[in-house]
């Protein structure tokens, strides 16, 4: 089964606008940015977009490529007033700091889940990974589970959220040998390496679930880390592009209205 990123994305939004409405004021969301390319700029515009279609204020800081570690520091405690969420937009300038920025956003408006501090709320990665998993009915307990990269965006917060739900969790990097072991033992597979084509047909056994985050670029097209064969055998298979990527920002905006709500009780 290839699941559809963006019709489970549409009904989070659906969601999403009818708790926008209920609020006193809508949420509001900073997103902080440094020379942006052209690729950047394009996932920000669809950021704003989709927030703009559901009712979230969004207000975008582009910094200039020489601005330093304080800028961003600064940037961020001057946002925080009027914000409901902050998002710092990755890649920073090799001159920044980027772990000194990150945890400059409190966990209270941490939306991406990255300060190391931030518990109560999820990466959006990992939110899209369980909405797939809980609309399948698929439980993650006692799973044999297999992730493919250990990145702070996608591998080391998936290998946290799956052992917090007893999962039994292989992380493989590139120093993994035998690969092959883990992902043909493999209940789950999560892709976060953002290498193309890396995980194949005949790494793989019948009825595995792949959830397929590791988007990259290959000849000017979005590929992911799974070919997309493997969907041939997968009880589960999210596409590149149409799969987690969608309903990746879905989540991103919910934890957005999750603040919101937070900072705005309406009693």
């Amino acid at each position: 089964m290839i699941i559809d990123g963006r019709k489970i994305a549409d009904e989070v939004y659906a969601s999403l606008s009818e708790r926008v409405n209920r609020l006193r004021r809508p949420p509001r969301l900073v997103i902080v940015s440094c020379a942006p390319n052209f690729e950047t700029q394009k996932y920000l515009a669809l950021k704003q977009k989709k927030a703009d279609m559901i009712g979230i204020e969004t207000r975008l800081v582009v910094l200039h490529e020489t601005s330093t570690t304080e800028d961003f520091v600064q940037t961020i405690e001057n946002a925080l007033p009027t914000a409901d969420g902050v998002i710092v937009q990755l890649p920073l300038p090799p001159t920044v700091n980027k772990e000194i920025v990150v945890q400059a956003v409190p966990p209270a408006y941490d939306v991406d889940a990255l300060n190391s501090n931030t518990t109560e709320i999820l990466s959006p990665v990992v939110c899209a990974i369980q909405e797939i998993l809980k609309q399948n009915e698929i439980n993650p307990v006692d799973a044999q589970v297999t992730i493919l990269g250990s990145g702070k965006l996608v591998g080391l917060p998936a290998y946290r959220w799956f052992v917090a739900h007893g999962s039994h969790v292989s992380l493989v990097t590139s120093d993994t040998t035998d690969v092959v072991h883990y992902t043909k033992n493999a209940d789950i597979i999560v892709c976060g390496a953002g290498v193309p084509g890396l995980l194949t047909l005949d790494m793989i056994r019948e009825g595995v679930v792949i959830i397929d985050a590791g988007t990259s670029e290959d000849g000017g097209e979005l590929r992911g880390d799974a070919h997309p064969d493997c969907a041939l055998k997968a009880r589960l298979f999210t596409p590149v592009p149409g799969g987690v990527g969608p309903l990746t920002i879905a989540m991103l905006l919910r934890n957005v209205v999750d603040c919101a709500e937070y900072h705005n009780p309406m009693v």
